[in-house]
C-alpha cells in the first residue's frame, strides 16, 4: 500500500507540472501575441513604416542570432545542418514565410477591431486540417461554438464602414497560412528529428534569403532604406521591439503547440483577440462606429469565449487515442486533458 500510494502520489505530482508547463507556454504565447500586434500596428500605421517585408526579415535574422548564439554556448540544442533538414521541414518554410508576410501586410491595412474578427477564421480552418491531417474529430459543443465566432465574424465585417478589399484578401490568406502553419508544426516537432528549436532556426534560415530577394524586386527594400524616421530613435526602438518580439512570438507557438496542440494555440489566439478588439475600440483611432458592426463584434467574442471554456473545461475530446507523438514525453497527462 506505501508502494502504492507513493505511486499515485508521483504520479498526480506529474500531472499538475504537466498542467502548469501547458497553461504556462499558453499564457506566454497569448502576451507575446496581444503585444507584438500593439507594436506591429505601431511601426506600420503610426510611423508608417513602408515595408512588411523588410520588418519580417529583422524578425527572422532575430530568430537565427538567437538560436544559434544559444546553441554555440549549449543553452539549446538542435541538430547541425544535413541535406534531409529540407524534406523533413517542407512544407513549413513556404507557410511560415506566408503567415509572416501576409499578417504583417494584412495588420497595416485594417482597423484592429476588424483585423481581430477576421482572424477568426483561423479556428474553423484549424479544426479542418486537424481533422484532415491529424485525423482528430471534434464535439458538437465544439463546433457550435466555431459557427458562433464565423456568425459573428461575417456581421461585423459586412457592415465594416472602413472596408478594404486587399486588406481582406491578406488576412483570409493569413488565417490559412497560420492555421496550416499551426497543425504542420505540431506534426513536424518529433524531438528525434529537429524539435522546436531545430523547427524554428531552419524555417529563419531558409526563408530570410529568399524573403530578402522578394523585398528586392517588389521594392520594399528600396522604401525601406529610404525611410525618412531611421533617425527617429523612438521608431528605431519600436522597430527592435518588434523584431524581438517576432522571434518571442514564434518562439512561443511552437512552445504552446509542442505542450499542448496545434488548436489550443489557437484558441489562446482567439481569447487575446478579444482583449486587443476592445482596446482599439477605445484607444485605436482607426475604429468606425456602426450597430451591426459593434454587435457582430460582440457576438464573435461572445463566441471565442465560450470556445475557450470548453476546451478549457475538457470538452474536446478527440475520438482517437491520443499517440505518443501528440504530447512531449515529458509532459504527458491522461487522455482527457488535450
Amino acid at each position: 500500500m506505501p508502494l502504492a500510494s507513493k505511486a499515485e502520489e508521483g504520479e498526480s505530482t506529474s500531472a499538475v507540472h504537466s498542467q502548469l508547463v501547458k497553461l504556462l507556454s499558453a499564457l506566454f504565447y497569448g502576451t507575446c501575441s496581444f503585444f507584438i500586434v500593439l507594436v506591429n500596428k505601431t511601426v506600420l500605421t503610426t510611423y508608417s513604416f513602408p515595408s512588411p517585408l523588410v520588418l519580417g526579415i529583422g524578425q527572422m535574422a532575430t530568430t537565427i542570432v538567437i538560436l544559434y548564439v544559444s546553441k554555440l554556448n549549449k543553452i539549446i540544442q538542435f541538430p547541425d545542418f544535413n541535406k534531409t533538414i529540407p524534406v523533413k521541414l517542407f512544407p513549413l518554410p513556404l507557410l511560415y514565410v506566408g503567415n509572416h508576410i501576409s499578417g504583417l501586410s494584412s495588420t497595416s491595412k485594417l482597423s484592429l477591431p476588424m483585423f481581430t474578427v477576421l482572424r477568426k477564421f483561423t479556428i474553423p480552418l484549424t479544426l479542418f486540417l486537424e481533422v484532415i491531417i491529424l485525423r482528430k474529430q471534434y464535439s458538437l459543443n465544439i463546433i457550435v461554438s466555431v459557427f458562433a465566432i464565423i456568425l459573428g465574424a461575417f456581421i461585423a465585417a459586412g457592415s465594416d464602414l472602413s472596408f478594404n478589399l486587399e486588406g481582406y484578401i491578406l488576412v483570409f490568406l493569413n488565417d490559412i497560412f497560420t492555421a496550416a502553419n499551426g497543425v504542420y508544426t505540431k506534426q513536424k516537432m518529433d524531438p528525434k528529428e529537429l524539435g522546436k528549436y531545430g523547427v524554428l532556426f531552419y524555417n529563419a534560415c531558409f526563408m530570410i534569403i529568399p524573403t530578402f530577394v522578394i523585398s528586392i524586386f517588389t521594392g520594399d527594400l528600396q522604401q525601406a532604406t529610404e525611410f525618412s524616421q531611421w533617425r527617429n530613435i523612438l521608431f528605431i526602438m519600436q522597430f527592435l521591439l518588434s523584431c524581438l518580439l517576432g522571434f518571442l512570438l514564434m518562439y512561443s507557438t511552437v512552445l504552446c503547440s509542442y505542450y499542448n496542440s496545434a488548436l489550443t494555440t489557437t484558441v489562446v489566439g482567439a481569447v487575446k483577440n478579444i482583449s486587443i478588439a476592445y482596446i482599439g475600440m477605445l484607444f485605436g483611432g482607426d475604429y468606425i462606429f456602426s450597430v451591426l458592426n459593434f454587435i457582430g463584434l460582440n457576438i464573435c467574442m461572445g463566441g471565442g469565449v465560450m470556445y475557450t471554456f470548453l476546451t478549457l473545461q475538457g470538452l474536446e475530446h478527440p475520438k482517437q487515442r491520443v499517440d505518443e507523438e501528440n504530447i512531449p514525453t515529458d509532459t504527458k497527462l491522461d487522455s482527457a486533458v488535450i
